[in-house]
């Protein structure tokens, strides 16, 4: 997930079709998000950005730093100050709606049915060749594309894409900044992971107004599990404060990624906010009074940091160097954990 200087989002989950996945090197998701929003000026912008990508050069490769492959294809969520849109693909075809009214939200699953808005021009001819669809009645491409025997984690995703959207039609027409962040630090419903595996690796919260006049706000955790974290707002500007502190140590040549074979060897890639954050989780588990002291002190520093944030974007107070917001909040975090 990310955010550009336009105010332009993006999200994106891995799911799995009936189309094969790619067993050599090719775009990630990761990618098609940094790319989508390196080149994209509005959520549409993006979104073609992606699907001439696909196009191009197809999707796929290993998507973690392990000699065991493990790749996907994947769905994407595209936000600006004007609309919405999900994207959903198989190889290099793909079929967008575009989200008007109420709530949307994606998981490791094919959401569209048959509200599509745009599809790849060869999407539906692809389906009737391989035998998936008879031509016949309305196209829906979850039903059509949707693999035979999902693997086990598109099962349970289906619980966690159920989750958040109960949680988010509960808050239909008043979702908040504060409401997205309670429903990413939910953990009943599945959406904040810290089990089988899998942890909740970073979670961010946009504020995009309208008003091309305000700043879009973008509220980052920069560390994992987002309820054992505390979001950060972020707003582009020309005199931003470079954050070097969440930035990864950087290995050049030597660097695992760049050698043939790939992944051969791990490296330490923990910047100094992920480190100082472990050590506070650590912290939690053993001395849980301590850690709980610290980490409420945190939370209350993040509510009042997102009044303040509301109360500039409504006019209430001036919104002054706010290209240090990011740097400030990062470095009081680490100072708090030491």
């Amino acid at each position: 997930m990310g955010a550009n200087e336009q105010g332009v989002c993006i999200g994106n989950e891995a799911v799995w079709t009936r189309e094969s996945i790619s067993a050599g090197e090719a775009l990630l998701g990761m990618d098609l998000v940094r790319l989508g929003l390196e080149r994209g000026d509005s959520a549409w912008g993006a979104l073609t950005v992606i699907t001439g990508l696909l196009e191009q050069h197809g999707q796929g490769g290993p998507c973690r730093e392990d000699p065991e492959p493990f790749s996907y294809h994947n769905t994407f969520l595209l936000v600006d100050r004007n609309e919405a849109w999900v994207l959903e693909t198989a190889g290099r075809l793909w079929v967008a709606q575009k989200v008007t009214e109420g709530v949307k939200n994606i998981s490791n699953q094919l959401t569209i049915s048959t509200e599509i808005s745009a599809e790849h021009p060869e999407l539906r001819s692809v389906a009737q060749t391989q035998g998936w669809w008879d031509g016949e009645g309305e196209f829906n491409f979850s039903q059509v594309f949707s693999p035979e025997n999902p693997p086990a984690r598109m099962e349970l995703a289906k619980q966690r894409y159920r989750g958040g959207t109960e949680l988010l039609q509960q808050h239909d027409g008043s979702v908040t900044a504060e409401v997205m962040m309670s429903i990413l630090r939910d953990k009943p419903s599945g959406i904040c992971m810290d089990s089988g595996g899998f942890c909740t690796t970073g979670s961010m919260v946009s504020i995009l107004p309208k008003d091309p006049s305000l700043p879009c706000v973008h509220f980052l955790t920069a560390t994992p599990d987002p309820s054992r974290s505390v979001f950060k707002p972020f707003v582009f500007s020309e005199c931003m404060t470079p954050v070097l502190r969440v930035v990864s140590p950087q290995y050049g040549l030597d660097d695992p990624v760049r050698k043939q074979p790939r992944f051969q060897s791990q490296v330490d890639r923990q910047h100094d906010l992920y480190k100082a954050h472990q050590v506070a989780l650590n912290t939690m588990e053993t001395n849980p009074d301590e850690g709980l002291a610290v980490y409420e002190i945190l939370r209350d520093l993040e509510s009042q940091c997102l009044t303040d944030i509301l109360a500039m974007l409504s006019g209430e107070m001036p919104g002054e160097e706010l290209g240090d917001l990011f740097f400030d909040c990062v470095d009081t975090e680490i100072k708090f954990y030491q």
